[in-house]
């Protein structure tokens, strides 16, 4: 097949094979077993700098090459703090990517030192603002005290003895962590102390969102004013507690046409499966570890979802919209010059390209560009999906202020890229439109935009992400050769994918994100989206049921030349992509 593009795209098509798929790479890092020393330099004899403790982990910068010492850096800005012995340190990575130091480091370069936290209760370390858009004025609204999980406490008591939280920790319903978590407190919390067992390290607190008032926390993740031991201790081991009150785990959701689908309840008992799978891998809603998840039946409408009111960064999987709002531009099908922006956007997560196709929505301005997507995505009533900055870095780019959305979406606990930021729900809606404007030449996209949108453009959207082939998330989670349109997206503490998946047995949208605080690994990330993929296929496909999600390997490169994708943008029409030998 002949690709029809000009010598000089060719040129730079060329020139680009030589960079690599992703921007993103796996760095080394290390966490305290228990507790560990920093020092100035590799050697027990060199001064103590500083001291790091469990439940962070810290990038790997350097290594010793003659002492089994590691040179460990800030989470947050990545600033030499000091090195550790490596058997005092958990390493996650191959250590010996890791160049050669002989860094010296000054003292004072180490955080200060964290008190530990008792295994069973300690929940995750505060992070910073995630990485991603520059956004020089960007103005945040602190979240309302008594949102979420849980009960945000009163900073300050009229009480004998209060206890402060030092990290995000669990309230359980009595002294000890086989009894329910009634919520989730934060670091700075503070509670009225009640009681303390005399028997198991636990103290009784004042807790409204119990059903007899009180819960109980592990004694030393508290720091007290005044003395707890001067109050009534308990030694009962066995407690007569009222019976909770389950909380639901999946919500009904609403689609852009405005009409709400009753679940059968085959499907929310695969929505109760997909929750349970979220909460098996740790991603807690009631925590700032925590992961969103939006599917829908495209042939019913049928459509279940959790952790939607949350706001996680809007990643690569945004690209999406500026896909929808590039074809909503165009009268004509892309030229040469486009649908080389397009596959390289799209396919090979060129972020250059990506703000390309942005200066050209907005007219030669990437920022107006991003904000005609956004106006485009509150068009559909999607309110709290949005990007109003280019992709950073590019040096081609003077950046810019911009003035950020209202959104409802809760902030707090995933601290999102503040112009770039989708929820789940919003990201599957506009695929169920894009797929309802393809296949049935229906739905709110073209209704609501019946001079910018057609059935064809729609269904180019759909093959171009078709192409986006990586061997990860959803993908490994169905058969070889099934139709994966998605668009994948990864920063440092929140991984994700996005797409439409057509089966023989139905059609569904998928959107799932985790989040983990300053670093997300991606040996949790990618086979978790794989198996609640997996296990969604196979409600689909109960007859030929995929035995267990697929195995492979990132391409650390991306050839666009010679894609049948080019001259398919180069098309009026194209029709939908169909499974090829799709087998489990």
């Amino acid at each position: 097949m002949t690709v029809r593009i000009s010598p000089l795209l060719l040129a730079v098509a060329l020139l680009a094979l030589a960079l690599p798929v992703f921007a993103q790479t796996t760095p080394v890092t290390a966490e305290a077993i228990g507790s560990a020393n920093l020092r100035a330099a590799p050697g027990t004899d060199f001064d103590l700098v500083g001291q790091i403790v469990s439940g962070t982990r810290y990038p790997v910068l350097g290594r010793s090459e003659f002492f089994p010492w590691l040179l460990l850096g800030d989470p947050a800005t990545g600033r030499p703090i000091g090195w550790v012995f490596n058997e005092l340190v958990t390493v996650q990575g191959d250590v010996f990517a890791v160049p050669i130091s002989t860094l010296v480091v000054q003292p004072g370069a180490a955080p200060s030192p964290q008190t530990p936290l008792p295994q069973g209760e300690r929940l995750n370390t505060p992070s910073g603002a995630s990485q991603g858009l520059f956004t020089p004025s960007a103005v945040f609204t602190p979240r309302p005290e008594g949102e979420g999980f849980g009960v945000r406490a009163t900073p300050t008591l009229n009480a004998a003895v209060t206890g402060a939280a030092q990290g995000e920790i669990n309230v359980r319903y009595g002294p000890g962590v086989e009894y329910a978590r009634l919520g989730v407190a934060q670091a700075g919390d503070v509670f009225e102390v009640t009681a303390w067992h005399t028997q198991l390290p636990w103290v009784q607190i004042r807790y409204a969102a119990s059903p007899n008032g009180y819960g109980w926390v592990q004694a030393d993740l508290l720091q007290y004013t005044g003395d707890r031991f001067s109050l009534p201790g308990i030694s009962a081991l066995t407690f007569n507690l009222p019976t909770l009150t389950p909380t639901p785990s999946v919500l009904q959701v609403v689609n852009a046409a405005g009409v709400s689908v009753p679940l059968s309840p085959a499907f929310a008992a695969l929505g109760d499966q997909l929750w349970n799978l979220m909460l098996a891998a740790n991603f807690d809603p009631a925590t700032s570890r925590l992961g969103t998840l939006f599917l829908m039946d495209l042939q019913t409408g049928e459509a279940l979802a959790f952790g939607t009111e949350y706001a996680f960064s809007g990643m690569s999987i945004n690209k999406i919209a500026i896909l929808t709002e590039f074809f909503g531009m165009l009268d004509n099908p892309p030229d040469d010059a486009q649908a080389f922006e397009i596959a390289e956007a799209m396919v090979c997560s060129e972020n250059t390209s990506t703000n390309d196709m942005l200066s050209i929505i907005g007219g030669g301005s990437p920022y107006t560009g991003a904000r005609a997507v956004t106006a485009r995505l509150q068009g559909l009533g999607l309110t709290n999906t949005f990007i109003v900055a280019p992709f950073f870095p590019d040096a081609r780019i003077t950046p810019e202020p911009v003035s950020l959305p209202t959104s409802s979406a809760i902030q707090s606990q995933t601290q999102p890229d503040p112009s770039n930021q989708m929820t789940a729900d919003e990201v599957g809606v506009l695929l169920s439109e894009v797929y309802q404007c393809a296949v049935n030449e229906t739905g709110a996209l073209l209704a609501t935009y019946p001079e910018d949108f057609t059935p064809a453009e729609c269904r180019q959207i759909i093959n171009t992400m078709s192409n986006n082939r990586i061997n990860a998330l959803i993908e490994m989670g169905v058969p070889e050769g099934t139709i994966v349109a998605h668009k994948h997206g990864w920063v440092d503490d929140t991984h994700g994918d996005a797409g439409i998946v057509i089966t023989p047995g139905g059609d569904f949208a998928l959107v799932v994100a985790v989040r983990n605080p300053v670093w997300m690994n991606f040996e949790e990330s990618f086979p978790l989206i794989a198996e609640i993929t997996r296990t969604v296929y196979n409600y689909y496909n109960p007859t030929a049921p995929m035995p267990a999600v697929r195995e492979g390997e990132i391409s650390d490169e991306c050839n666009i030349i010679g894609s049948p994708l080019m001259d398919a943008l180069l098309s009026s029409d194209v029709a939908l992509p169909t499974p090829v030998g799709a087998t489990p």
